[in-house]
């Protein structure tokens, strides 16, 4: 099942033991923080707190900070099936695509109902329209300050809905708003982000753009908006494929962008390009406070709300957070979208230790000289992977998830001189190592077998394994021997 709006999840979360009620007074200003981060370090539960100081509204953390409560978000018990899913779509690719796949299939996916679902519902009204101002004041909403360093309160879990001068579809990005003042915004869209895309179009004609930013939007809508889709692929749309029904979208009140009618709260008004203010510092995933720096500003105009509204919230940090468990979701759901532009590609990992984005580490079924460093240029021409600052190829027979057998094939198999792979381009704004912004270094490493078609001189030596026949002996024995078993541990299955 779907569900249609962030409290119709809880009250799912609730019902099965996976959500706390904090009835205890806390202050929103670093308070909310601290609990959040225990928890999360535990794998604990979404948390909804009831009584926030001076606050009108409970606030929601945490509620996509485990895989368990992202699976379920998804209609799903693992990642696997929504991956699955869009592995599947990717093979219906016409003329011929749409029929082998389907055949492929045994005829399990309904292709038109398929078309379907990717088309959002338009309604013309919606819940989070039941309450709406022209007098607007930011200061009545729970939003948190997180870490003692942070410039002012930050909205920091906002679908943030802008759109390009030239197209009529909304574009939804997560960016992050700090507070001003009672009815102004800093606007966080990092210089790669679509959202400064749109706001750099604008500028050049000299014209304002219209922004809105909705907090506590359903968990699914949420997710596709931190998703890796392409420009040009709307956000709402492939929402509504990961729903398996139609999303359901409202016209805002007072701009001309399409908002989802279930959410919380929505934050109407502009950017205009002739203004800018220091936002920052701000606590980031880095685990450093990111350096201040003049953004744009978002002058909020207008507010709506569900009448009963639950402010959500999320705390960005060193790992783990809610956003490196998002993260490591997003590589393992678009996983079949990476194999479709690399059929090489076996597995990635992405580690958390990585922050996500730093760090990469592919197996490929190796098959021809070069082809390391062909999916090393190739991955770093791919969307947010340019990004990634240290990219690890080993063979497909590695385990990419295990970093102590990915240490020992880098440390055994790569050699500094001819196997790596040393490049400069874009890196993430908050990135710290490199001294110019936005522009860096990055390496890859070929840590694969190498052989005489790689122009590798010696005889690759034969790895040490034992003799099967041994293995099915000391298994037997281990079955008959109480005491051994008890020393070496159960038969291998």
């Amino acid at each position: 099942m779907a569900y249609r709006s962030l409290g119709e999840f809880l009250e799912s979360l609730e019902g099965s033991g996976d959500l706390l009620r904090i009835a205890t007074p806390v202050r929103r200003d670093l308070e909310i923080t601290e609990i959040t981060q225990r928890v999360i370090r535990r794998d604990g539960p979404a948390l909804l707190f009831e009584k926030v100081e001076g606050a009108t509204m409970p606030v929601a953390m945490n509620v996509l900070g485990s895989a368990r409560r992202i699976a379920r978000a998804l209609g799903s018990a693992t990642l696997k099936e929504p991956a699955d899913r869009i592995g599947n779509l990717l093979k219906l690719r016409p003329p011929a695509g749409v029929a082998a796949a389907l055949q492929d299939l045994g005829g399990t996916i309904d292709l038109l109902g398929t078309v379907r679902s990717l088309a959002p519902k338009r309604v013309r009204s919606g819940p989070c329209q039941e309450v709406e101002t022209d007098t607007v004041d930011l200061d009545a909403l729970p939003i948190l300050r997180c870490w003692p360093g942070d410039g002012g309160r930050t909205i920091t879990f906002a679908l943030v809905v802008t759109r390009a001068p030239e197209s009529e579809e909304s574009h939804t990005g997560i960016y992050r708003l700090q507070q001003y003042g009672p009815d102004t915004l800093g606007f966080h869209a990092q210089i790669h982000r679509i959202g400064a895309s749109h706001y750099r179009r604008w500028a050049a004609r000299g014209e304002r753009m219209e922004v809105a930013a909705v907090i506590g939007a359903d968990p699914v809508t949420l997710f596709a908006s931190l998703a890796p889709v392409p420009e040009g692929l709307s956000k709402y749309a492939f929402a509504s494929f990961l729903r398996q029904e139609p999303l359901e979208l409202v016209r805002a009140k007072t701009v001309d962008l399409e908002v989802p009618a279930q959410a919380e709260i929505v934050l109407e008004g502009y950017v205009d390009p002739a203004e800018r203010h220091v936002e920052g510092p701000f606590g980031d995933h880095t685990g450093y406070y990111s350096a201040p720096e003049p953004f744009p500003v978002f002058h909020v105009t207008h507010l709506t709300r569900r009448e009963r509204s639950i402010y959500l919230s999320t705390v960005t940090g060193r790992p783990p957070t809610e956003d490196s468990v998002l993260g490591k979701a997003v590589e393992r759901i678009f996983l079949p979208v990476v194999r479709l532009v690399l059929p090489e590609l076996v597995d990635m990992n992405l580690p958390e230790e990585g922050l996500f984005i730093n760090v990469a580490v592919v197996s490929i079924a190796k098959s021809y000289p070069g082809q390391p460093r062909k999916v090393m240029h190739a991955l770093w021409g791919l969307g947010q992977m340019m990004f990634v600052r240290y990219l690890v190829v080993v063979d497909a027979d590695v385990n990419v998830h295990d970093l102590s057998e990915v240490l020992y094939r880098v440390g055994l198999q790569a050699d500094p001189r001819r196997d790596l792979e040393l490049v400069e381009g874009p890196v993430d704004q908050l990135s710290i190592s490199n001294p110019i912004p936005n522009v860096g270094a990055k390496v890859g490493i070929d840590a694969t077998r190498k052989g005489p078609d790689d122009g590798f001189p010696r005889a690759w030596p034969e790895e040490i394994h034992m003799d099967p026949a041994v293995l099915e002996r000391v298994e037997t024995l281990l079955r008959s021997d109480p005491g051994l078993r008890k020393l070496l541990g159960p038969p291998a299955s």
